[in-house]
């Protein structure tokens, strides 16, 4: 067999710089199209110039991190237990997990969309949405949502069992296919010139890209079923018990972590809320640009979550420090150059989405002070899914707790208080300052069981 096509050469023998670039490089590209998607979902609405309609979308923005969060319950414990399970040549077990968690994370997806279109007043108030708002917010959601949920979901799945078994590319190529879809059809859906569904067209432009990103995926998975070890097959439900448990406890820090930023950022435009619609468009454009070096972490950690599974499961360690040392380094450094970037350029990458003079002077202000966060997360995703691939459950949730729910609440009262709004916006710098601090203390204990340290 041809070595640069060897799952198990990639995974074991190749030189680990290559290795790492063969499994990040696409996860990051992919991780880049969906935040382009995401930010064209901004700035075309944003060219409405319609503050109400700009701040809709970036209140139920916050709903769609729901998804995600059920999304890697399955998605990060499937591909850290099947890596693994490949780490240790048991394949059988590896397509079983796969089966398992597609089938699984296919049920909670529906039943998540069919609770939204239960409580969506509720839930879209609790994220911030006003009476001027919760139309368009519902509108959008109800696309995004109720319409698209369940592809959105199941993308992210496949995406990450397609990283386990090391085929980066096609993930990738599944994933940016939904999102350039989106670019796409978005100024089609949004302005006026065309079909002018605004907000609303954003969402549906969302929905249709994910449905077609999850056939295509679907189509690659059912084309390879021959060679693959990512397998769909029912009849493997019959083992959920022997695997479900580890697929769930794995996976339940990641979903644990999106959920408390749920909440997290919920309560931020809450607290925002109180002030004016400028600031709360401010906030979402500001929560959008700084997913720049917020994707890129997350595309280099899940790129490299499969090699880290697996040599730690086949009990090489020295390749698996490697991997996690470049892994570090390459997010650490981009973040850098962010904010570098970002202070200098504030008011000129929040006037691309904007021209309302007081929104623009907001979001400079905040961009500036929440970038901040920057480097300190590019140390804290690399070290989440290190534990997450060594089965460290422990570990990841307590950093991931810690990252999103135990302070961040608790300091947007104190912050408000002693610095109205724009001490809001400090909550982040400080939290991520702290999860860094026990995520390396956590690590270090670890490396000190392993002997790697005194």
């Amino acid at each position: 067999m041809d070595r640069s096509t060897d799952k198990t050469y990639l995974f074991e023998q190749m030189p680990a710089s290559q290795a790492v670039r063969r499994q990040i490089l696409p996860a990051i590209a992919s991780q880049m199209v969906l935040l382009a998607y995401n930010l064209a979902d901004t700035y075309f609405v944003g060219l409405l110039n319609d503050p109400l309609q700009t701040a809709a979308v970036s209140v139920a923005y916050t709903i769609t991190v729901l998804m995600t969060a059920i999304a890697n319950l399955f998605a990060v414990g499937g591909a850290s237990c099947m890596a693994r399970a490949l780490g240790r040549h048991e394949d059988t077990d590896a397509r079983c997990i796969a089966a398992i968690s597609f089938w699984w994370c296919l049920l909670a997806a529906v039943l998540f969309s069919v609770v939204f279109a239960w409580l969506a007043s509720p839930l879209l108030h609790l994220c911030g949405a006003t009476s001027e708002t919760y139309a368009l917010a519902f509108h959008y959601a109800k696309c995004v949502v109720i319409w698209g949920g369940p592809c959105a979901i199941i993308n992210i799945l496949l995406a990450n069992l397609l990283r386990a078994e090391g085929s980066a590319g096609i993930a990738s190529a599944g994933v940016s296919l939904g999102g350039l879809i989106n670019i796409a059809l978005d100024p089609l859906f949004v302005l006026p010139q065309f079909l002018g569904l605004g907000a609303q067209g954003a969402g549906l432009a969302t929905a249709i890209s994910n449905g077609i990103g999850t056939l295509f995926l679907l189509f690659c998975i059912f084309n390879r079923r021959r060679s693959s070890v990512v397998s769909l097959r029912p009849g493997s439900m019959r083992y959920t018990a022997k695997h479900m448990g580890s697929i769930v406890k794995i996976g339940f820090p990641s979903c644990a972590q999106y959920l408390l930023t749920m909440v997290a950022v919920g309560a931020l435009m809450k607290f925002m809320s109180a002030y004016d619609t400028d600031a709360v468009t401010a906030l979402g454009i500001v929560k959008k640009l700084d997913m720049l070096p917020l994707y890129f972490s997350i595309g280099v950690s899940g790129g490299i979550l499969p090699l880290l599974a697996y040599n730690y499961a086949s009990g090489n360690r020295e390749r698996r420090h490697q991997v996690f040392k470049l892994d570090c380094g390459v997010s650490v450094v981009f973040s850098l150059a962010c904010v570098l970037t970002y202070e200098l350029l504030a008011p000129v990458l929040v006037g691309l989405f904007i021209d309302t003079p007081a929104t623009v002077a907001y979001g400079a202000s905040f961009l500036r002070i929440m970038v901040l966060a920057m480097p300190m997360m590019a140390v804290c995703y690399p070290m989440i899914t290190q534990f997450q691939a060594m089965g460290r459950v422990k570990e990841s949730l307590i950093c991931s707790v810690l990252r999103k729910g135990v302070l961040d609440i608790p300091l947007l009262f104190l912050l408000n208080g002693l610095l109205p709004m724009y001490g809001c916006t400090m909550v982040q710098p400080i939290v991520d300052f702290v999860s860094m601090l026990v995520a390396l203390w956590l690590y270090r204990r670890i490396l000190r069981q392993e002997g790697r340290v005194r």
